[in-house]
């Protein structure tokens, strides 16, 4: 066995989509090690995995599978629209022990700190790319351009950090329906490392609301044109379940498929309760940053 499968699965709904992945992985995934192992750890299930959402936005969008809680995907949306950047650290303050990135703050801050010359920051280091607003630029002037791009990986930092950022790049392209005029944001996400079990949903569903909450509204905003989200393509080089979460994927998902509904496994999130729960998470998530930042 010298091959590490390359698997590819496609839903309409993420719900839909994120549940055939996991199947896909549990059957054809291999055994491998990681560096996170602990003695006595079962080997983790691995591929590299392309799975595609064909209606992001669609339901049902929520999967019962996931180990987090309602909250804790409206606490990484407000992650990944910036309300934690500023936990990260000053990387010239060797004492500085905050966070080494946030995937915000990079996409809207790169570079800034990070390049040292004799100890100094160099004038390159100082400076602060906002590759967000630099994507929506580029799409509002071109839809149809292919460099609406944003990354995250620095490797005079990366290749030497313990915990380097899992996203990679995230790639947009629009499609514009010739009989309406309206606009269709195709997206593209890669991951160097992807846990599948531990936080694939949270990052997938996070980056459905990233897209359509800060860059589709901003691009309808300044072009005019009606955008709506077409098919997100997420691509993971290593899409994993570590082996200590194995049983709790059997037990919560694989072994209740043959024995539950499809529709027994999921919940919608538009119009619904579940909806007015993230909603409602909003003020207590920014108390709880408070409080951190209070005492820390």
């Amino acid at each position: 066995m010298h091959n590490i499968p390359v698997l590819h699965v496609c839903g309409t709904s993420l719900a839909a989509a994120y549940e055939k992945a996991l199947i896909a992985l549990h059957a054809n995934g291999i055994p491998f090690r990681t560096q996170y192992d602990k003695p006595g750890d079962p080997l983790s299930l691995d591929c590299t995995m392309n799975i595609t959402v064909l209606d992001p936005l669609s339901e049902p969008m929520i999967h019962k599978a996931f180990p987090g809680g309602i909250e804790d995907l409206r606490e990484y949306v407000m992650e990944l629209q910036g309300a934690k950047d500023h936990w990260v650290k000053n990387m010239n303050d060797p004492d500085d022990t905050r966070w080494e990135y946030t995937y915000h703050q990079r996409l809207q801050a790169y570079g800034m700190w990070h390049e040292l010359r004799d100890g100094k920051p160099t004038e390159a280091g100082l400076m602060k790319i906002d590759q967000i607003e630099a994507v929506i630029s580029k799409l509002v002037a071109q839809p149809f351009t292919r460099q609406a791009q944003m990354i995250t990986w620095m490797p005079n930092i990366d290749l030497d950090c313990y915990d380097p950022p899992c996203l990679q790049s995230v790639w947009y392209r629009i499609i514009e329906d010739e009989k309406t005029g309206d606009y269709w944001l195709n997206c593209n996400i890669r991951f160097r490392s992807n846990d599948a079990w531990g936080a694939n949903f949270m990052n997938m569903f996070g980056f459905i609301l990233f897209s359509r909450e800060v860059i589709a509204d901003e691009v309808q905003k300044q072009s005019g044109k009606s955008v709506r989200l077409a098919r997100l393509n997420w691509h993971a080089d290593s899409w994993h379940i570590y082996g200590k979460d194995i049983a709790d994927a059997r037990a919560r998902l694989f072994d209740r498929i043959e024995s539950t509904t499809f529709e027994q496994r999921v919940y919608n999130f538009s119009g619904s309760m579940i909806r007015e729960i993230y909603d409602e998470a909003e003020a207590a998530i920014r108390n709880k940053i408070a409080e951190y930042d209070r005492t820390h």
